[in-house]
């Protein structure tokens, strides 16, 4: 446990909430934050989070990963029931908002910010304050609502055209959205990039009016918790590694397959799997 008091430039930048997953194994640490730094990480990146968590102190997610806690009364937690009819998501504590303010200036000039909001705790004007980077946007935080019994719904984003139109990439699922595949078209024609995860089934990648569709390797489930948020950063990085929008989703598709063999953090890609999963570039 640490907290940060000196701070280094660093290569990725993501602003969101950690969180704790309650789950019957008991309560496991969880959040885009989370499974995206320690994916970027993996790929070699130094990474900054920016999050605000239940104390001072926040959990060591790893050598190459420095953390600004804006420390909170709670921390955001999230409880995931599973049901025939599909995943029911709880909120029972949220912790404090993300904006500009709380960005170390050494911070602001990294290659990649990823914006990745969890229960509508990012500030959606951040995406206009990074000139130089290339940002990254997984919106399902800015697509979901809290009832007053603390369950999660799908609701509108009156931001989308804003963000979607300032982001160099946008990576979002079906349940997102709440399966409706009509949005898509209209969140498509806001996007310069437009990713859709689909599980099992893999991704579709939309870009300059084309789309194409990404096979996942098939795999043994043993949990997909953190999968969508292991696809964003890979597709982030490869993306800005490449400028190839196709073999970034390529390469994330294959990569997050991976991920669900293996639970909770344990998911994040071995150096083998980033090994495998890469292709050389000329």
């Amino acid at each position: 446990m640490f907290q940060i008091t000196r701070y280094e430039p660093v290569d990725y930048l993501i602003i969101g909430h950690l969180a704790n997953d309650l789950t019957p194994q008991g309560t496991r640490l969880g959040g885009t934050a989370a499974y995206s730094a320690m994916t970027a990480q993996a790929l070699g990146l130094r990474v900054g989070v920016v999050t605000s968590w239940g104390s001072q102190s926040v959990p060591d997610l790893g050598p190459r990963i420095s953390v600004v806690n804006y420390p909170s009364e709670h921390s955001t937690t999230f409880e995931n029931i599973s049901t025939p009819e599909g995943r029911i998501q709880f909120v029972h504590n949220l912790a404090s908002n993300l904006s500009l303010n709380l960005i170390p200036d050494v911070w602001r000039s990294p290659s990649i910010v990823h914006l990745a909001p969890i229960a509508q705790e990012v500030d959606p004007t951040l995406v206009r304050n990074f000139p130089s980077a290339m940002i990254g946007v997984t919106p399902q935080g800015w697509l979901r609502t809290i009832d007053s019994q603390g369950r999660v719904n799908p609701c509108e984003w009156p931001e989308s055209s804003f963000v979607l139109q300032k982001a160099g990439a946008t990576v979002l699922s079906l349940e997102d959205i709440g399966g409706v595949e009509e949005r898509l078209d209209e969140l498509a024609s806001s996007s310069r990039i437009l990713v859709v995860t689909e599980a099992a089934e893999g991704s579709r990648a939309y870009w300059n009016g084309d789309v194409r569709r990404f096979r996942a390797p098939q795999v043994e489930l043993v949990d997909d918790t953190g999968a969508g948020d292991i696809f964003a950063a890979a597709f982030f990085v490869r993306l800005y590694v490449t400028r190839d929008p196709w073999e970034a989703a390529r390469f994330a598709t294959q990569l997050s397959a991976y991920s669900v063999s293996r639970a909770g953090l344990e998911s994040i890609p071995t150096d083998e799997e980033i090994e495998a999963t890469t292709v050389e570039i000329i």
